[in-house]
């Protein structure tokens, strides 16, 4: 199952459709739905979490928590409104299409997607952009 959550102010729209799509970024990948946990804060919230956890000192977009096991994907993805916002104006994108490339980020993570190095930021970036391509808007 696939919950939404937040600690501001921020309610996702149409969370069913999201819901539906997530579940379908998984299949496409051979892949099973547990209980992933979209958790949506504000830059201070998340920059708790990434001084606690990774002892790092910056603002993100996102941090997840990956708790999968075998195909059985699951895990808990923090998304920092504030910083989406930021990055959408950023590198000249809407709101909407920031906010549908953390998404699926965070799930790609749990796949086994990384983006440490600029090769595996170009894969990342193409299993984005191939999954958001999927999602009707």
């Amino acid at each position: 199952m696939i919950f939404f959550h937040t600690e501001t102010d921020f309610t996702l729209p149409e969370e069913e459709k999201y819901a539906l799509w997530i579940t379908g970024v998984l299949k496409d990948m051979a892949l099973e739905t547990g209980d992933i946990n979209y958790i949506f804060c504000d830059d201070a919230y998340l920059l708790k979490l990434n001084k606690k956890f990774l002892n790092h000192d910056t603002f993100t977009d996102i941090i997840s928590f990956d708790y999968s096991s075998g195909k059985l994907i699951s895990g808990d993805i923090f998304i920092s409104i504030e910083r989406v916002r930021e990055n959408a104006e950023l590198f000249k994108e809407t709101f909407t299409k920031e906010l549908q490339r953390v998404l699926i980020h965070g799930i790609l993570h749990f796949a086994g997607f990384k983006d440490k190095t600029e090769a595996e930021k170009k894969e990342m970036r193409a299993a984005e952009n191939k999954y958001i391509n999927l999602l009707i808007n």
